[in-house]
């Protein structure tokens, strides 16, 4: 028996190194004189596609799931364009696009807006903004006709991270928050410790955190540093509450117990660091004083331009960080802010910190403690000893295997809840939208009072949903989290579907306020999907292209082939409920 054993191993390491490779088989596009013949040929098909491989449709299948994790939308048109091709090609050609302006977007859409308002015989000076109404036109307008598409995904995806909100007094100085989405915006592909600085010093940030305006101790008068943002910018912006292996995990100290980045003590100190803030110029409005000054507020300050510090109000001890910095006493305080920033940012914490939050918005909720560590790796070092380079961190999040591999697809630790705003953009430019006026102005209440989200309208700092929120049942027994389904409740479940059911068969993919004003009514045609209304296969093939990525369930497209099949032949009937029953489908819902 051994001898037989020994004979089958030698025979098969035989083989292994002199089988010549096999590259004639079906699909492969070697037909070799072969004549096959076939009984349906719809849309002129051939049958000869069988073993030719023209008609295989893993490289779109695999396009379409590559770009529904990078960007906020695409076409079918992209998705043929990109099949087969380089993802890390497209990544480059994307980080080279001139960013989409957001205060020149917001002000050219809020001059259109005023000129509608005074063709109705308003008083331009009684006509309000503009507000959060312009900025969600304006966000929608970038987003619906952008080319940096990569880089407008990763500002959503930092929004969601370094959080300030319109749910506050800033929903009526949104020329201070497309000032601070622009800065998401233009440090995407950046470096983080840059990002972080800038967003410290941003007047949105310190009004919103209220480290603007914050003075130094005064004990007779009982005033002390505003602890907020000393908090937030260790909590949630880079090193989170407890100390992180590389891989994402906790570290344990002697007892087994989780091992805190911080106490009370340390954010007190890190207070102490963020005083003298103060506006960095006046805007238009002012007549009272020809320059900024300390305590300056909201409706006074130029919300667009970098806080200052003015030394008077800031504190000069020595201030005794994390980690053991020693900040020296009597430094300047832009010199205090930048040691902070660049203290924090060294922290071993933040690799596996933004690593983890990142691949959360992109493609998964429960990474791998090994898909953590290679991007934590990259974030360490991008290669040429650089840290920080978001540009790397990007790369390594969307090409990794753990993205890109579909062996795993099935296990119930993949996967993500597409988040509802996501959903609506990405429908919008999936079809082919009628726009009159080419004007894509989308209101944005609708999707934030019935679905709960919509950019920049977080209900607190804390974002929509926390990063580590585990829905009650399944998910939660099995030990992993589900960060979108903090909003996924009761109501919003219902009405979401109401919601696709209203972009289809009500053809509303969206409405402005100022369709009073001359604004048309919007909807969408469905030329693309001609010719597929008689064949509702064809149909559906499309369709999971396009929105499933070829993972759509012979159960889902049964239930959509039964209920479509009737409607036949009208194209308006058959599209729009096909799509709006694959939009609501479990198969849809959860991206993977």
């Amino acid at each position: 028996m051994k001898k037989i054993l020994l004979f089958i191993a030698v025979l098969i390491t035989y083989m292994e190194g002199n089988t010549q490779a096999y590259t004639d088989y079906i699909g492969a596009g070697h037909t070799n004189g072969i004549t096959v013949s076939s009984s349906d040929q719809v849309q002129g098909s051939d049958a000869i596609n069988s073993l030719n491989g023209s008609g295989m449709d893993f490289h779109r299948m695999n396009a379409s799931r590559f770009l529904s994790q990078a960007t906020l939308g695409y076409t079918m048109d992209e998705i043929n364009t990109l099949a087969g091709n380089s993802f890390e090609e497209w990544i480059d050609t994307q980080i080279d696009i001139t960013p989409s302006n957001f205060p020149e977007t917001l002000e050219s859409i809020w001059q259109e807006v005023l000129e509608l308002h005074v063709a109705a015989g308003e008083d331009p000076e009684e006509v309000f903004g503009p507000y959060q109404l312009h900025f969600n036109y304006t966000w929608w307008t970038i987003n619906m006709t952008n080319e940096d598409k990569l880089r407008q995904r990763m500002a959503l995806a930092l929004s969601e991270l370094l959080v300030i909100s319109m749910n506050s007094d800033l929903r009526d100085h949104v020329d201070a928050v497309a000032s601070y989405y622009d800065v998401l915006v233009r440090n995407s592909f950046g470096n983080f410790e840059d990002l972080l600085l800038e967003v410290s010093l941003h007047p949105a940030m310190g009004y919103y955190l209220s480290h603007m305006n914050n003075p130094k101790e005064d004990l007779e008068n009982n005033i002390h540093p505003d602890e907020n943002y000393a908090r937030e910018i260790m909590q949630l912006f880079s090193i989170g509450l407890y100390e992180l292996n590389i891989d994402g995990s906790r570290k344990k100290d002697g007892n087994g117990n989780d091992i805190p980045t911080y106490d009370n003590d340390d954010i007190k100190e890190l207070a102490q660091v963020f005083t003298g803030l103060g506006p960095g110029a006046i805007n238009d409005m002012v007549t009272w004083t020809d320059e900024p000054y300390f305590g300056l507020g909201l409706y006074g300050a130029d919300m667009t331009v970098p806080m200052v510090v003015y030394e008077n109000f800031h504190e000069t001890d020595q201030k005794e960080l994390i980690n053991g910095l020693t900040i020296p006493a009597n430094q300047d305080g832009m010199t205090d802010i930048e040691m902070t920033v660049n203290h924090l940012f060294n922290h071993p914490n933040v690799g596996p910190f933004l690593a983890t939050r990142l691949i959360q918005r992109f493609v998964k909720s429960n990474p791998t403690p090994a898909y953590i560590e290679r991007v934590a790796t990259v974030f360490n070092n991008n290669g040429q000893g650089v840290r920080g380079d978001l540009e790397a961190v990007i790369k390594s999040i969307l090409l990794d295997d753990e993205a890109r591999d579909c062996g795993p697809l099935q296990s119930i630790e993949n996967g993500r809840l597409r988040e509802p705003m996501v959903t609506a953009i990405q429908f919008a430019r999936s079809v082919d939208i009628d726009t009159p006026l080419d004007r894509y102005w989308h209101n944005g209440y609708d999707l934030i009072e019935q679905l709960k989200q919509f950019p920049m309208a977080s209900p607190s700092v804390f974002n929509f949903f926390t990063p580590d929120y585990s829905p009650v049942g399944g998910v939660s027994e099995a030990g992993l989290v589900a960060p979108e389904f903090k909003i996924h409740d009761s109501s919003t479940s219902i009405q979401g579907i109401n919601k696709v059911y209203a972009w289809n068969v009500w053809d509303g993919p969206w409405y402005s306020w100022h369709g009073g004003y001359g604004d048309p009514g919007i909807g969408y045609l469905t030329d693309q999907f001609s010719g597929m209304v008689q064949n509702p296969e064809a149909l559906l093939n499309y369709l999971d292209i396009l929105y499933t990525h070829g993972q759509m369930t012979d159960e889902t497209r049964g239930f959509i082939k039964e209920a479509i099949s009737p409607l036949a032949p009208d194209e308006w009937e058959v599209v729009r409920n096909a799509i709006y029953l694959l939009l609501i489908s479990p198969d849809y819902k959860i991206q993977k």
